[in-house]
């Protein structure tokens, strides 16, 4: 019987040992102990492994996931497939709320830019000059939230405060991650310090909501203790970015220096 060390597992799978201690933790993975107390993973651990990234890669929550694990001992592939089938129809029912919302924010921004794109009145601001459209979403952001157990907009949950601190990234995924965050970061107008996070302010443009919304969704895939809320307003973009205190720092060493 074939056995793995941490080291020796996170060799071979490409999966982190800080992810592998909070999979463990999370019920995910489980390890024997040696004499020692050093953790000792069986054969089937990185089968198990490429299972769990592949429904990370679905969105799957984590709690969701140890339950077709659960249901995967079992040895049927029928049960497994009969259980996801209702998981991965919520997963895009989610996704299709996500791009409505983005496109009635994008045509409203159409709207809004061909009523601006035409002759200025003379004088000051009016009530019909197209400064303040008529059909204007109402005063405050509309947030779409992406959180470890609701990523449906509208949602704000504190659940990501009890995460463990975590990133199932390998060493070239983790790099080409942090290049897209900066690429992105440089496109901000404005970085600054809220409570357990940062806030990234920038331009108003559907297409950049649309790069802003996909880059934090991927990043929660892959670091479940962020807190994502976008808020889109008529005026612009607004990224907040929250962490547990475990992980105080993380925010602005990744999303760029505060202002």
């Amino acid at each position: 019987m074939t056995t793995y060390r941490i080291s020796q597992l996170a060799e071979r799978s490409g999966t982190p040992a800080t992810t592998l201690r909070f999979y463990e933790d999370a019920g995910l993975l489980p390890a024997d102990r040696t004499p020692s107390g050093y953790r000792v993973y069986g054969e089937d651990a990185v089968e198990r492994l490429a299972f769990i990234s592949s429904a990370k890669t679905l969105g799957l929550a984590l709690e969701e996931i140890r339950e077709l694990l659960d249901v995967r001992e079992e040895g049927v592939c029928a049960s497994v497939r009969a259980r996801m089938l209702p998981l991965v129809a919520d997963r895009i029912a989610e996704t299709d709320g996500r791009i409505a919302e983005l496109r009635a924010f994008s045509a409203h921004l159409a709207g809004v830019h061909a009523e601006l794109s035409g002759p200025a009145p003379a004088g000051a601001c009016g009530p019909d000059c197209g400064c303040s459209p008529a059909g204007a979403p109402a005063p405050g952001p509309v947030p779409v939230t992406l959180s470890p157990t609701g990523r449906t907009s509208g949602s704000d949950t504190e659940a990501w405060r009890d995460v463990p601190v975590a990133c199932t990234l390998g060493g070239v995924e983790l790099g080409e991650r942090t290049e897209q965050w900066r690429t992105l970061v440089a496109k901000a107008e404005r970085r600054e310090e809220i409570g357990d996070g940062v806030r990234l302010s920038f331009p108003v443009g559907a297409e950049l909501a649309g790069e802003v919304a996909a880059l934090a969704s991927a990043e929660q895939g892959c670091c479940a203790f962020f807190d994502f809320t976008l808020h889109l307003t008529p005026t612009g973009l607004q990224l907040d970015v929250r962490a547990p205190e475990s992980a105080a720092g993380v925010p602005a060493d990744l999303f760029g220096a505060t202002a």
